[in-house]
């Protein structure tokens, strides 16, 4: 059985209202990873939903060129690959939780600009993401656009690998994440149900001993994740 190395996240903060325009803001941060994420609200829906009675949801995120150790481009003619497959598990995870029959025909659109990358931008971003939307509905409640929270339950994320000496860690940072021949992002609701587990063996296959590590060390590490996420709303009522 994996020896688990570390089965806490690097230090979390969550620092709300950073954007005095946005319905909800946040800087979320893991370690040295930052990201800076905003909850806009719009009167309307996408073509395909319109006179159905419900709303949506839907996330961009993208990395600023001074993000990571060697500049990158701002991407001027579209998101990458990378770019849209992050965009679309933000999206869809945070939709996992939301009743959009309660939300009326507006969408929320979530911003995730990374500021420094140090490794599991995704899983910030989701985490942080979580807590930008929790404060719009609760200004949308509060200004009487919203009769019913059409929230179900918390959602959050964490990275998880094995390295060479086959530990488990969880919230991986770059150089972690960098040497582990195994890595996971794994979602999850804060009643513990799975939203997303994405894994992959960059080297030697790994076992269903292994599989049964990792997921049981994220679910440990979310723990800490879903409180830190609890401590930031709860000050804010």
């Amino acid at each position: 059985m994996s020896l688990i190395k570390r089965d806490t996240p690097r230090v979390i903060k969550f620092t709300p209202n950073i954007n005095p325009y946005a319905y909800g803001s946040v800087m979320a941060e893991f370690g040295n990873t930052k990201v800076h994420i905003t909850a806009s609200v719009q009167e309307s829906v996408p073509p395909f939903l319109k006179g159905k009675g419900q709303g949506w949801l839907t996330a961009e995120y993208s990395m600023l060129p001074s993000s990571t150790h060697t500049r990158s481009e701002r991407e001027r003619k579209g998101p990458s690959g990378r770019t849209q497959e992050i965009q679309r598990l933000i999206g869809r995870s945070l939709r996992s939780i939301v009743d959009m029959t309660k939300l009326g025909e507006r969408t929320i659109m979530l911003d995730c600009d990374v500021i420094v990358a140090d490794g599991g931008t995704r899983t910030t971003s989701i985490s942080g993401s979580y807590v930008a939307l929790e404060m719009a509905i609760r200004r949308l409640m509060k200004e009487g656009l919203l009769k019913e929270n059409p929230i179900k339950e918390g959602l959050c994320a964490i990275s998880i690998g094995i390295n060479s000496k086959d530990e488990v860690i969880a919230d991986l940072n770059y150089e972690e994440d960098s040497t582990c021949g195994t890595d996971m992002n794994i979602v999850m609701t804060s009643s513990g149900k799975f939203v997303e587990v994405q894994g992959t063996a960059e080297k030697e296959p790994f076992s269903m001993a292994h599989l049964n590590a990792l997921l049981e060390c994220a679910q440990t590490a979310l723990k800490v994740v879903i409180k830190e996420q609890r401590l930031v709303l709860d000050s804010l009522k």
